[in-house]
């Protein structure tokens, strides 16, 4: 802002300034409650996000103890968790749904994998482009020599 005395400034030049001032407020304001709104949705976004990982570590420690035939102390010590820790988060989880998981997980395994043929690195790397020899002389399309000066 100016540091012109307030007298020497008009009153419409006064209003224009208020005016100003008051609409940066107001844009101030609706960015902040844009901002409010977006924050909640990703936050809840992130809530649901965690909620799914938590469930799908529960139950994948509940399908590791099923098939290891509910030895907690084994799959503790190969996953490296304390086994009450394993235990408590598989408890949540139905025998049902575990079931369910092992059976989608057994039919993957089973499902053919696409075979392709494998090639070696020196193989499935393409040729290097051959290096133009500079005692070569280019030739344009219309017969002329590139290089000609």
């Amino acid at each position: 802002m100016s540091t012109t005395p307030a007298a020497s400034v008009s009153t419409a030049e006064l209003r224009r300034r208020v005016r100003a001032v008051e609409a940066l407020q107001a844009k101030t304001r609706e960015m902040a409650a844009a901002n409010v709104l977006i924050t909640r949705e990703t936050a809840a976004k992130a809530a649901r996000a965690k909620d799914e990982a938590d469930l799908a570590a529960r139950e994948a420690a509940a399908v590791a103890l099923r098939l290891f035939d509910n030895d907690g102390e084994l799959v503790a010590n190969l996953l490296g968790v304390p086994a009450e820790e394993l235990e408590r988060e598989a408890k949540p989880v139905t025998a049902a749904r575990a079931k369910k998981i092992i059976e989608a997980l057994r039919a993957r395994a089973e499902r053919p994998r696409s075979s392709r043929p494998r090639t070696s690195r020196a193989e499935a790397s393409p040729p290097s482009p051959i290096a133009p020899d500079a005692t070569t002389p280019a030739f344009t399309l219309d017969g002329s020599r590139a290089d000609a000066a």
